[in-house]
């Protein structure tokens, strides 16, 4: 129960006045409680799921499960967020206390320093194509729990895309099990092909090496792995010398600097312009608009793009 409380308080932040919050807190105990027998006893029905579609950048679907489900979700990875953790390597970047998406630029850019060539590869429709049989049987040989693992066979069965396919994006326990499948490569690269200089953010790889030919040598491996191994495949491939600049997590990295491309900036644009006009609808506070405003001008602090901002404020009244 304390982990189920724990659960609940970390699955209503910054949710407390949401109707479905309120309704449960109102037989609080009760509603855990009955929550605990049904994931312990193995009757723990999931879903339905929502959904809505999002397009930052591209087009994807987001599923909502309900707010029982998500309390669940967080008490599993709770208990299950260290085991999955001794499996990772150094340069795994998602999902990862101290890690994070600017950890990773970091490191990229101190690799693009010491290598001549990167490349970048990325799985073709990621979350929905992992196949829930390989994805179970990476489970059992990390946990003995029968209860545990029933609860992870009825939570993929939820869910599909495909016949034995796929994961909801959005939910906590896709991104623990997504960054985890894909962990079988991570040791395949390291301990096996034994590349130095590699860096892996969910389905995001960047390779380092020295030459081009180096780099399609790569290529053809780990597309052979993940094909062969964990049934996906992946998309077109970019390869190129690191002082070109490298695409990477929504910014170009380059040796000493990390700027901002060109979709990274109209997207930038777009999210001001529409605080704005939420906060002059009465639709935004003025607390909850400078709190959006400040973390989104908090992410371009770290980038070399202070002439833009500047732009970007006057643009929109703010400044001269």
């Amino acid at each position: 129960m304390e982990n189920l409380y724990l659960a609940w308080r970390k699955t209503i932040r910054g949710k407390r006045d949401k109707g479905s919050v309120i309704e449960y807190r109102r037989n609080l105990d009760e509603n855990l409680r009955e929550l605990s027998l049904a994931l312990l006893h193995g009757s723990m029905k999931w879903g339905p799921y929502s959904k809505f579609t999002i397009y930052d950048p591209k087009e994807r679907v987001i599923k909502v499960a309900p707010l029982a489900d998500r309390i669940a979700y967080h008490a599993i990875c709770n208990v299950c967020e260290p085991i999955f953790e001794k499996y990772q390597i150094y340069d795994s970047y998602a999902c990862r206390r101290g890690k994070g998406q600017f950890a990773a630029l970091e490191r990229a850019q101190k690799f693009s320093r010491r290598y001549s060539h990167y490349l970048k590869l990325d799985v073709r429709k990621y979350f929905d194509s992992i196949p829930h049989e390989i994805l179970f049987s990476r489970f059992e040989r990390l946990f003995s729990d029968p209860v545990l693992l029933k609860l992870f066979k009825s939570l993929l069965s939820s869910y599909s895309v495909s016949p034995g396919r796929g994961i909801p994006i959005g939910s906590l326990t896709s991104q623990f099990f997504a960054n985890h499948y894909l962990a079988f490569l991570d040791h395949f690269v390291k301990e096996e092909l034994r590349v130095r200089g590699y860096i892996r953010y969910m389905d995001d790889m960047l390779f380092f090496g020295k030459s081009s030919d180096e780099m399609k040598r790569i290529r053809e491996q780990v597309r052979e792995f993940l094909y062969s191994r964990l049934l996906l495949e992946l998309k077109p491939e970019q390869l190129n010398r690191t002082k070109c600049g490298i695409p990477f997590l929504g910014l170009r990295v380059y040796h000493n600097s990390l700027r901002l491309s060109h979709r990274a900036r109209y997207r930038f644009r777009r999210k001001v312009r529409k605080n704005i006009l939420l906060y002059s609808d009465g639709n935004l506070t003025e607390n909850k608009f400078c709190a959006k405003m400040e973390t989104l001008f908090a992410f371009l602090q770290r980038t070399s793009s202070l002439d833009f901002r500047r732009r970007v404020l006057r643009e929109n009244g703010f400044g001269s």
